[in-house]
């Protein structure tokens, strides 16, 4: 099993014909409130794909009880939460324009309470976006860390992101998060990915690209109509995760990642088009060929 730590959240997903400049406008032509949360999106997605995964997070008092309980219970997600009274379950709002470029804003409500709160034992982790501190102190308790900074990043110091880097063996980040997490330490792309056995750069429709032993493997992205770019990512850490959890080899991962994401991007939301696992496979089989066997599980 795997825990996910980081938000859960409500989603108001807006559409936009223009992302306006400062002091400037813009008018919403639609507007959706759905479940997300990097965190809670990777869980789900785990979940969806038949995966044992727990999530460690924080909401706020409204959390249960409502809907987002209920679907993350339904998917089979074991989830830890700190409940706090009186608090907001965290929110994003995000905007995409016709172009498919986005700007969130993000409430992190019940999340602040991560700062305050001692970590439990966990042997297998994947840190999503969540209070740099805590996440350090995960990632000095775990025996497997993945980490993926998020639009959290800026929350980081340099002595965070070389603590949790110290200790990552699989480093998630799309190619911006990459050229921010270089800037904040003062390295090349070359020297970052150089100090952990994996690391995955997504770069939207362009697919993504895997760094191990010093190599490079570029996985394109498969060709659907995007409706939404929202949770893309999430979705292929989920995919990844499970796929590297049941033992295939990097490749096949980044190829499984890349399938679940294209599930995702075809439709409003981060939680509302999961592949299971086996439409997943048959999309697999359709763009790849034969499907892979896996090998021996990493973390036992």
């Amino acid at each position: 099993m795997i825990e996910i730590v980081g938000h859960t959240a409500i989603d108001h997903i807006c559409s936009v014909l223009h992302l306006p400049k400062a002091d400037d406008s813009t008018h919403i032509t639609e507007r959706k409130i759905l479940f997300g949360g990097g965190a809670a999106n990777i869980a789900a997605g785990i979940a969806t794909l038949g995966g044992t995964v727990s999530l460690l997070s924080a909401v706020g008092d409204d959390f249960s009880g409502s809907e987002y309980d209920a679907w993350l219970q339904k998917l089979g997600v074991r989830c830890r939460f700190f409940t706090v009274p009186g608090a907001n379950t965290p929110s994003a709002f995000v905007f995409t324009d016709t172009k498919g470029r986005q700007m969130t804003f993000f409430e992190w409500g019940a999340s602040a309470v991560f700062k305050k709160r001692v970590p439990p034992d966990v042997r297998h982790v994947h840190l999503a976006t969540a209070d740099p501190v805590f996440n350090v102190k995960v990632a000095e308790k775990a025996e497997f860390v993945s980490f993926d900074p998020g639009q959290d990043l800026h929350l980081y110091s340099s002595e965070d992101l070389t603590k949790i880097i110290s200790q990552t063996t699989i480093l998630f980040a799309n190619q911006f998060e990459m050229a921010g997490m270089c800037e904040e330490l003062k390295v090349s792309r070359e020297e970052l990915v150089s100090q952990v056995p994996v690391a995955v750069m997504t770069k939207g429709k362009e697919g993504s690209v895997l760094y191990t032993n010093g190599k490079e493997e570029k996985v394109p992205a498969i060709p659907v109509c995007a409706v939404d770019p929202t949770g893309a990512g999430d979705a292929y850490r989920a995919g990844f995760l499970t796929a590297f959890m049941d033992g295939y080899d990097l490749v096949s991962c980044a190829r499984i990642g890349t399938i679940t994401a294209s599930y995702v991007v075809s439709a409003i939301g981060c939680q509302t088009n999961l592949a299971s696992f086996s439409v997943m496979k048959a999309r697999y089989e359709d763009v790849y060929g034969r499907f892979p066997l896996p090998g021996k599980k990493p973390c036992p």
